[in-house]
């Protein structure tokens, strides 16, 4: 154990484990999904939400926008505004505050009214990850800290499996202010979920605002934060128009697509567990893993289009690697600064929101300038860049051996 570990559990003592831990661990995961879930749930709702509130459908694609946006300020920012407060109780606020946003949006009388909904949901998306992220650590045993970090991070795989398109299916049959009316509902269930299973977790050190600075001077830590950046803006790139790429292959229809982007899902489901044991034992080479392979799939989609057999081949193994980025880069950065997990969650919370935005943004003007192909190219040659990112870290000055 290095100095610095030995000086932050001395003067923070851990807290009584909870009775349940596997339940902590679940409940953790119910408002990672739920903050996910109303995250990307307008995007199956854009027409009808758009009509219902006389905007056209760009226009309300700002409902999806903007909460990224605000998402990757909260994340840096609330953790330095809790201090020492239970992290309990943070949890709990926060989903307590999803669920009068949600509300809100649900009673919305204009888009100006939804929208500022919106921003409080990108409030707690920022500082749910923030949290959330690195809390495995401190709910089960050591030995078992990699497995309950990625059941917390499959909440966004199954809420883009489950979640949304549940919330897309209430949308249509009931009317979009009722797919918000559920997820108000959810999150005051989770809350509740929270308030019973996890135990108080006081903040384990102050977090300040210089402390990002500090931590970004450390080389291991911020490489690892620019593979994932390039990962995550590449991956946004490609896979924002994956749909029409879909509907050039020969042979697929509306039904079929639908079924693709399921299984893209459900293996990324796979691959958060799968990699996960990985990226618990040696997160650097995890990495490495998800970076080579992504790269390679979507570079290959494009001489691949002709086949349907080869571009369902290569969109599950996308999705597999995808379901394992998160995962990775949690464990890589809490081994690089053992004495800030909190701050690199909310670090890592903030780039990784910010890159989704920028991601989707490079994707629709590669779109419109270049053409679908070099979305393709241009998305797979930014994952393909995290890799000597990576390389580079294992003779970054002072690493972290343990970071394999």
């Amino acid at each position: 154990m290095s100095s610095t570990t030995r000086n932050a559990t001395s003067a923070n003592p851990p807290a009584a484990p909870p009775r349940h831990p596997w339940a902590a661990v679940g409940a953790v995961t119910a408002a990672t999904f739920a903050v996910v879930t109303t995250e990307m749930l307008p995007v199956g709702l854009l027409t009808s939400l758009g009509a219902g509130l006389g905007v056209s459908a760009g226009t309300a694609g700002l409902a999806v926008t903007l909460p990224g946006l605000v998402a990757a300020g909260g994340a840096l920012l609330l953790p330095v505004a809790v201090g020492r407060t239970d992290r309990r109780t943070v949890l709990c606020a926060l989903l307590l505050l999803l669920a009068g946003a949600n509300l809100l949006c649900a009673l919305a009388p204009g888009f100006g009214v939804l929208l500022a909904a919106r921003a409080l949901v990108g409030v707690c998306i920022g500082g749910v990850w923030a949290v959330a992220a690195g809390l495995a650590v401190r709910l089960v045993p050591e030995g078992s800290a990699g497995r309950a970090t990625s059941l917390i991070f499959s909440g966004i795989a199954v809420a883009s499996v489950l979640g949304v398109p549940a919330g897309t299916f209430l949308g249509a049959v009931a009317g979009w202010r009722w797919a918000f009316a559920a997820l108000t509902l959810l999150a005051l269930a989770v809350a509740a979920a929270l308030r019973a299973a996890l135990p108080p977790l006081a903040g384990e050190r102050p977090v300040r605002l210089h402390t990002f600075g500090r931590l970004l001077r450390v080389p291991r830590f911020s490489r690892g934060l620019t593979a994932v950046a390039l990962l995550v803006i590449g991956h946004f790139t490609a896979y924002t128009y994956v749909r029409p790429l879909l509907e050039r292959v020969p042979g697929t229809g509306p039904g079929l697509i639908s079924a693709l982007l399921l299984g893209y899902g459900l293996a990324g489901i796979a691959g958060t567990f799968t990699l996960g044991g990985l990226a618990a034992r040696a997160p650097r080479r995890a990495l490495l893993v998800v970076s080579a392979g992504i790269g390679t799939a979507v570079a290959l989609l494009t001489p691949a289009g002709g086949s349907l057999t080869g571009s369902v081949a290569l969109l599950v193994l996308w999705g597999l690697l995808y379901g394992g980025v998160s995962v990775s880069a949690q464990n890589w950065l809490s081994a690089a600064v053992p004495d800030g997990r909190e701050a690199a969650s909310g670090l890592f919370a903030g780039v990784f929101n910010a890159a989704i935005a920028l991601g989707a943004f490079t994707g629709g003007r590669a779109a419109d300038a270049l053409g679908l192909p070099w979305v393709l190219a241009l998305g797979a040659g930014l994952a393909l860049l995290a890799l000597p990112v990576v390389v580079s870290a294992h003779r970054a000055p002072g690493a972290d051996p343990g970071i394999r």
